[in-house]
């Protein structure tokens, strides 16, 4: 089983987003995909329970950050959403049922402070520092025409993590998150160059690498 944890400390860096369409996509190739939440705001449930039935099925299961469980037996690939500020003991906790934690950032100096730190802790953490959770980037909401867009990847040039890809900003993410879905529910015409910058991702979560991509 592929277990991922979708984490950073900044409210609105997309971890939702990210943490649902990435449901989504696996659902859609054939996988049994568990979609656990345990941001208090639970953005992920909520959006669940939108979701149409008509779609490949995501299930959740009961996710206690202070002793958390498995998946159910049988399920192929685990999501966890998580909120802002997780750290110390609970992240600790989380990271020991996770395989792979995917860090999702914008172009933002707020953004990539918060991360900065964040990273500092994380790449400190036992589950990571003996590679039993490997890290990864991802770049979000991303104008790669913007000065914004080239200081996001100097700064994550300074570290050694792939950064998987980098998302374009577009309204299209909310649209389909306002109905329970993702953009791998859209109709290919709608989605189809937004389902490409997903592949290196697809592609980690699987458990193959990926070669960092250009922002532009």
């Amino acid at each position: 089983m592929q277990s991922i944890l979708i984490a950073n400390p900044k409210g609105g860096s997309g971890k939702s987003t990210l943490a649902t369409n990435l449901a989504g996509a696996l659902a859609h190739a054939g996988h049994r995909v568990m979609l656990g939440d345990i941001d208090r705001q639970h953005s992920a449930r909520e959006w669940l329970g939108l979701r149409p039935a008509e779609l490949p099925a995501i299930s959740t299961w009961k996710f206690d950050p202070d002793a958390p469980a498995r998946p159910p037996k049988g399920t192929t690939h685990a999501i966890l959403d998580t909120p802002a500020g997780l750290h110390g003991k609970k992240l600790a906790a989380v990271l020991k049922v996770v395989s792979r934690v995917l860090v999702p950032l914008q172009p933002s100096p707020f953004d990539m402070r918060a991360t900065r730190d964040f990273l500092a802790v994380l790449l400190e953490e036992k589950a990571v520092r003996h590679g039993k959770a490997y890290v990864a980037m991802v770049g979000n909401r991303v104008d790669p025409r913007t000065q914004a867009a080239q200081e996001l990847q100097r700064f994550l040039g300074t570290y050694d993590l792939p950064v998987l890809a980098w998302l374009r900003d577009s309204q299209i993410y909310n649209h389909a998150a306002a109905a329970g879905l993702t953009i791998f529910d859209l109709p290919a015409w709608r989605a189809d160059k937004h389902r490409a910058d997903w592949q290196p991702i697809l592609n980690w979560a699987a458990g193959e690498g990926a070669e960092p991509p250009s922002a532009g």
